[in-house]
């Protein structure tokens, strides 16, 4: 498995934008789908975003499209997240995941088996 660490997130307001990392170690990332999930105060974890090995593919929740960008730099081994136009729904723990196993990204949370410990992103009104 990859370790995955997830950084960037705070407090930020209605409108801003943040960019979230997903920095990988312990192996390459190339060769890994990766989606960001979030899961808020008493919600199940939810499925943001995910792009594949290349990079070429990406697909989002109907929620962010349009506001968040996912990608990827390999030769960094590390996964972005892009926000814009930030809501207060869109206030949440984020977690990076990965797998190498699908030959397109899934979006469920157990399709992936290695995780990030989280990075909480707080849209104040």
């Amino acid at each position: 498995q990859v370790q995955l660490v997830e950084s960037g997130g705070k407090l930020v307001q209605a409108g801003d934008s943040l960019r979230l990392s997903c920095a990988a170690s312990g192996r390459t990332v190339n060769w890994h789908n990766v989606a960001w999930f979030r899961q808020a105060p008493g919600k199940e974890r939810a499925f943001v975003a995910a792009i594949n090995r290349s990079g070429r593919t990406t697909y989002y929740a109907d929620s962010v499209k349009g506001r968040f960008t996912i990608s990827r730099v390999n030769a960094e081994n590390t996964v972005y997240l892009q926000m814009n136009n930030l809501k207060p729904e869109d206030t949440a723990v984020y977690y990076c995941a990965a797998e190498d196993q699908s030959a397109v990204p899934k979006t469920g949370p157990t399709d992936y088996d290695s995780w990030g410990q989280g990075t909480q992103v707080t849209v104040s009104s």
